[in-house]
């Protein structure tokens, strides 16, 4: 394999969010799980890395949509990866028709009368091409997950800050969703266990106690910094509001 630094940041850092719902089948090339861990544990790329890339069909017109309103030709720009995953300035400069037009060529076949208006709607009301609009009020409405709060918690990017390390495992005390009198809403901070490592490896071996890092389902990300946690959490709650006034 060939390095080409340029690029390589942004990858694997997609890498590093895609990893675990590709393991559980959710999304991206099945079958290719492994090579996928290995591309992100050496930090490296060639010719075959490119097409898996290109079959994560469910983030991919995301990142090709936030790209071309920044006017970046490249969708694994790294900071194209991050306002997805995270959230950046990146999303504000995408303007509600671009969303909405996008929502409807990628959308309006899969869903019918009112559920369409619902998802189309958000746009104008405030929606951002970001992670957590899509679990929130995309990937239950057209059915590719379930809608329990379980499914929801764990597919959206959280945050937890490290408590304890203990060999593949980390303890994080992180803010789990729930729902309460009706709305979505994220609970008190309560430690939960999570998985950093499996045979030795992961994105995140150098964590250390008080580092925050961002999750998903149950998987270490990366060790994140305190912009990019804030920005994380902003994000999620306004598409947990948007959510909720359609819940």
């Amino acid at each position: 394999m060939i390095e080409t630094a340029p690029q390589l940041a942004g990858i694997l850092r997609f890498i590093r969010y895609g990893f675990m719902a590709n393991r559980l089948s959710y999304c991206g090339p099945l079958g290719e799980n492994q090579t996928l861990f290995e591309y992100g544990i050496e930090r490296v790329q060639d010719g075959g890395l490119a097409p898996l890339l290109q079959r994560f069909t469910g983030a991919l017109p995301y990142l090709q949509l936030i790209a071309h309103a920044n006017g970046l030709a490249d969708p694994f720009d790294t900071r194209v990866v991050e306002a997805y995953w995270l959230g950046n300035e990146l999303l504000e400069r995408v303007e509600v028709r671009q969303l909405y037009d996008s929502l409807v060529q990628r959308f309006s076949k899969q869903l019918q009368g009112r559920t369409r208006d619902l998802v189309l709607g958000k746009a104008p009301a405030g929606a951002r091409p970001h992670h957590s609009f899509h679990v929130l009020d995309i990937h239950s409405r057209v059915g590719e997950l379930g809608h329990s709060l379980h499914t929801l918690d764990h597919c959206r990017v959280s945050w937890g800050s490290v408590q304890q390390v203990e060999g593949a495992e980390v303890v994080v005390q992180r803010q789990a969703l729930v729902l309460r009198e009706g709305k979505l809403v994220l609970d008190a901070a309560r430690p939960e266990r999570v998985v950093r490592q499996l045979d030795g490896h992961g994105f995140a071996d150098h964590v250390t106690v008080g580092d925050w890092v961002s999750l998903h389902w149950g998987w270490v990300c990366e060790v994140v910094t305190e912009r990019q946690r804030a920005q994380l959490e902003r994000y999620t709650r306004h598409h947990l509001a948007l959510a909720n006034q359609t819940i």
